[in-house]
């Protein structure tokens, strides 16, 4: 049950925006380093975290596919450089 709520949540965060979370990014740190014992503290400690959580997991999947990118450009290149492949026929 856990894991479904966790994995119902990520669906959630998911769908939202980078650039609009972004943009709450200083609100939430302000509040996370504003410390008070309360639950509103505690909620915005998160939020600043899932806001960091989405940032990181877009930057890592850019970085993968432009290293993907690359990676197929030079194997073209490579293949490019290579003598015609040649058969012998009898």
């Amino acid at each position: 049950m856990l894991e479904k709520a966790l994995d119902t949540i990520a669906e959630k965060i998911l769908a939202l925006d980078e650039s609009s979370l972004s943009s709450l990014w200083g609100k939430y740190k302000d509040k996370m380093e504003g410390f008070e014992t309360s639950k509103e503290w505690e909620k915005a400690v998160i939020i600043f975290f899932i806001i960091n959580s989405v940032r990181v997991k877009n930057h890592i999947f850019n970085e993968q596919i432009i290293n993907r990118q690359e990676k197929e450009q030079n194997t073209k290149k490579s293949q490019e450089e290579l003598p015609p492949y040649l058969k012998i026929v009898k």
